[in-house]
C-alpha cells in the first residue's frame, strides 16, 4: 500500500516494458515492511535533463535508478560521483540528499561480476572481450578489471567509445593488456554482450556464435527475455552463460545498501520476485 509517507525511487529510462526491477524490489519491499516503492517513469533521451531537475523538486523522492539510454547522460548532472562512476563514464544509482543533492554510483559491473564468481568463473589472469562500450558495457569493463584479468579487449561500432574507455581503464590499472579489436569471440575466456542487441526481433547478434568455444563463458546483459538468440546460440555451442536477469539479482543488494534500505541475498530476492517474460 502506497501511502503519504511512501518513499519514492523513480526507475528511468525508455522504453520500460522491459522492466524488471519494480517486479523485483516492490515484492521484497513488502515482505520486509519497507515503506517504499520503485516506479517506472519513461522519459526520452531529449526529455530527461528537464525531468532530472524536476525529480530533485519531489520532497517524497528518496533516489533513483536510470537505466538506457541516460547512464552516460547522468554522469554530468551529478553533485558527487563515485570511483566505479569516473572510470565507467556511466551511472545507474542516485541518492537525492536532504540538501538537494544528487550522489551517483554504478552497479551494474558489480553485480555483473558477482554473478561470474558466484558461478565459479575464475577472472583473475583470464582473457575477456567486451562487446559495447556504452554505459552497461563500461561498467562491466572497470568492475572486470578489478578483478585483475591479463586482458580485456573492447569492441564498440563507435570507435571514439571504445577508446575512451580503453584510457580510463588503463589510467586506473595498468598492468592489464587492454586492446581495442573487432567482435571476433574466439579465443576468449569470456565474452560480454555490453549492447542493446537482442532487445528487439531481429536484431543481429553482437558476435558470431560459430566462433565462439564450449570452453568460453557468454555473459549477456539484454533481460528482455531469459534466453536471448544469443544465449540460444552460445548453449547450443556447449557454453556456460550468465542470463541479464542473474546480474540484476546480483546488484540489487549494492542498490538496497546505496538507498539505506538495510540488504538481500540474491536468493532472498529470487523468492519474493515476479519476474515474467
Amino acid at each position: 500500500m502506497i501511502s503519504g509517507k511512501t518513499r519514492l525511487i523513480a526507475h528511468v529510462g525508455y522504453p520500460t516494458e522491459s522492466f524488471k526491477a519494480p517486479l523485483i524490489y516492490n515484492p521484497w519491499f513488502e515482505k520486509n515492511g519497507v515503506d517504499a516503492v520503485v516506479v517506472p517513469m519513461g522519459v526520452k533521451a531529449e526529455d530527461f535533463p528537464a525531468v532530472l531537475a524536476s525529480l530533485r523538486k519531489f520532497t517524497n523522492l528518496h533516489g533513483a535508478l536510470i537505466t538506457m539510454p541516460h547512464k552516460v547522460a547522468v554522469v554530468g548532472m551529478l553533485d558527487e560521483a563515485s570511483t566505479a562512476v569516473k572510470i565507467a563514464g556511466s551511472c545507474n544509482a542516485l541518492l537525492l540528499r536532504a540538501d538537494g543533492s544528487l550522489l551517483g554510483d554504478m552497479f551494474d559491473g558489480a553485480g555483473f561480476v558477482r554473478g561470474l564468481k558466484r558461478k565459479g568463473l575464475a577472472l583473475v589472469g583470464t582473457s575477456c572481450l567486451i562487446v559495447g562500450a556504452g554505459g552497461v558495457g563500461s561498467a562491466i569493463a572497470a568492475s572486470l578489471a578489478a578483478e585483475e584479468p591479463a586482458a580485456i579487449t573492447l569492441f564498440d561500432t563507435d570507435a571514439a567509445a571504445a577508446a575512451g574507455l580503453a584510457a580510463r581503464i588503463r589510467e586506473h590499472y595498468p598492468r592489464i593488456d587492454v586492446r581495442i579489436g573487432s567482435n571476433d569471440p574466439a579465443g576468449y575466456a569470456l565474452v560480454v554482450n555490453g549492447t542493446p542487441l537482442g532487445m528487439k526481433p531481429g536484431d543481429p547478434l553482437p558476435v558470431d556464435p560459430s566462433r565462439l568455444s564450449p570452453g568460453t563463458f557468454v555473459g549477456e546483459v539484454v533481460m528482455k527475455q531469459e534466453i536471448t538468440p544469443l544465449l540460444q546460440a552460445a548453449k547450443d555451442r556447449g557454453c556456460r552463460y550468465q542470463v541479464g536477469t542473474d546480474m540484476l539479482f546480483e546488484m540489487i543488494p549494492a542498490y538496497l545498501e546505496f538507498f539505506g534500505f538495510g540488504s538481500a541475498t540474491p536468493d532472498e530476492l529470487r523468492a519474493v520476485a515476479r519476474v515474467s517474460y
